[in-house]
């Protein structure tokens, strides 16, 4: 399989997800600003949403199912047996989902208290924290829809169907967009409500549309009686660790948005929201995409005794990784404030809450490699087996991210968070990579290490680009959208064809590694028979 043309499927799609997502945000932005409603909303009510789709869809429920279905679906019996074994799966997650789903519901008092600090200090009116609960209560049911989600996704991504999972996101944005557009209230705490209710719209569509594409590929989920038979208690025992380690920024910043909410003043958790958004854009594009490719891939060559070509895989992941979030990290560095200036700064969201997004952004910018190369480097453990090892250095880190938070927020307020989970995703990222390296499971080889050094030095001539243009651009970013994303488009556009050339100046790629990937692309773009 090619792995640069499987993520140009899913980072596609992806991307258009994230550019809506952008646009959600926008609106969000713009009708609600950065206030308490904001606050409950993006810091309580749709960061547990977020959570799951991280820990389940994107993260645990992938690398406990994955490998167990393609070992099945490899053995004597093919396919059949794989999808019995789906079946079986579902028939345990399913009423677990909903006892679950009951039991947040009628605890989502003490669970919006823990999530968001309590917004005590800030907070003390009654009718304000009900409030919190009550988006809560509302977009509590996406849970299950997600984990439902996330079964039927990964058999697709095991049929190497990647673009219909990858597609599945846009609904929800377009569900959050078209509440935001065409029902938003009077006031922020009417369109917070609005957000909430458009949230569980999206998993009901996302869920239908899974259910649909499984059923076009031939693959219709029978509801059986639960039964805990060995397959399915291996899924469980190997789950539960997996959502620890493929979940730890997702818990990191779940953490650090608690404490801003105890200890921060009214807005903060909106800032680190915005920020930590623009921050998942290139994380969606290429984590996600590359994490979702490689787990299914990697186990298949493991399963089949080609671990030269396991490993290989994993370095080119790797190169791609850096490849694309090295100039990201500069650019959010060099130009986090007319970023958000450009995209967030209007209506109720005004100069010093673009400001202060910056700030942010900056922070969560300095850990963006380690948070891709984190989804780079766990596949090559959940492929072995091995979930155990992921979730041990993710407690790790996690212990380093409150350590982090309780140093830094004292020192430099709402900027201390994002700067605590960059630090706690390098030091998790650097004992992934150390084990590999250690077990003999990954070496990085000659070419990646020609890139990296050339890469990075390619990125910071982009970044000076970007510094100059940003003087010239910076009139037009507070004026109609029309201008404005404009401005963005050429400052962005003039930064990436820099980055361009300058990978081919400093000798990061060559003619020939391009016509090395068109021959690879052209030997495998024969059709496949379905």
């Amino acid at each position: 399989m090619n792995l640069v043309k499987s993520l140009g499927s899913v980072g596609g799609l992806t991307l258009v997800s994230r550019v809506l997502a952008l646009l959600r945000d926008s609106l969000a932005a713009r009708y609600v600003g950065a206030g308490f409603a904001s606050d409950a909303f993006n810091g309580v009510a749709f960061r547990l949403p977020n959570m799951f789709r991280a820990l389940f869809a994107e993260g645990a429920f992938s690398a406990a199912f994955i490998p167990l279905f393609n070992k099945k679906a490899a053995g004597p019996e093919g396919l059949p047996a794989g999808y019995a074994f789906a079946e079986r799966a579902l028939a345990v997650l399913l009423p677990v989902l909903i006892v679950f789903t009951v039991a947040m519901l009628l605890a989502a008092w003490p669970i919006t208290y823990l999530l968001s600090g309590g917004f005590a200090r800030q907070h003390p009116s009654h009718a304000q924290f009900a409030f919190a609960v009550m988006l809560s209560r509302i977009t509590l049911p996406y849970l299950a829809l997600i984990s439902l989600a996330s079964l039927l996704g990964g058999i697709l991504n095991s049929l190497d169907k990647f673009w219909v999972n990858a597609a599945a996101p846009i609904l929800l944005n377009l569900a959050m967009i078209g509440g935001l557009w065409f029902f938003h209230g009077a006031d922020e705490y009417e369109t917070a409500r609005v957000q909430a209710i458009s949230v569980t719209v999206g998993g009901v569509l996302q869920l239908a549309w899974l259910i649909l594409a499984c059923h076009r590929a031939g693959v219709d989920m029978r509801l059986r009686m639960p039964r805990l038979d060995k397959d399915v208690r291996e899924m469980l025992r190997l789950i539960v660790p997996a959502a620890a380690g493929a979940g730890a920024s997702q818990i990191n910043l779940l953490i650090s948005t608690s404490l801003a909410g105890s200890l921060l003043a009214s807005g903060s958790i909106t800032y680190i929201y915005y920020a930590d958004r623009l921050n998942q854009l290139p994380l969606g594009l290429i984590g996600i995409g590359l994490g979702t490719i490689l787990l299914p891939t990697i186990s298949r060559l493991l399963s089949s005794g080609q671990d030269a070509a396991a490993m290989e895989t994993q370095n080119r992941g790797i190169e791609l990784a850096l490849f694309l979030t090295l100039p990201a990290t500069i650019a959010f560095l060099v130009a986090a404030e007319p970023i958000v200036r450009g995209l967030f700064e209007y209506g109720k969201f005004g100069a010093m809450d673009a400001k202060r997004c910056g700030w942010a952004l900056s922070a969560f910018s300095i850990g963006l490699p380690s948070y891709v190369l984190v989804k780079v480097l766990t596949p090559g453990y959940y492929a072995r087996g091995d979930t155990r090892t992921p979730v041990r250095y993710a407690m790790l880190s996690i212990g380093v991210n409150i350590v982090g938070n309780l140093i830094l927020i004292p020192l430099i307020g709402h900027v201390g968070p994002p700067l605590a989970t960059a630090l706690a995703s390098t030091v998790n990222v650097a004992m992934l990579y150390r084990t590999l390296a250690v077990r003999g499971h990954f070496v990085a080889d000659a070419g990646l290490r020609r890139k990296v050094p050339r890469l990075l030095l390619a990125a910071l001539l982009m970044g000076a680009t970007i510094y100059a243009f940003e003087q010239l651009l910076d009139p037009y970013l507070t004026g109609p959208l029309i201008v404005r994303y404009g401005a963005l488009g050429v400052l962005v556009g003039a930064g990436g064809a820099v980055y361009g050339v300058a990978c081919f100046v400093t000798g990061a790629y060559r003619i020939a590694d391009i016509k090395a990937l068109l021959r690879k692309r052209g030997a495998t773009s024969k059709p496949v028979q379905e």
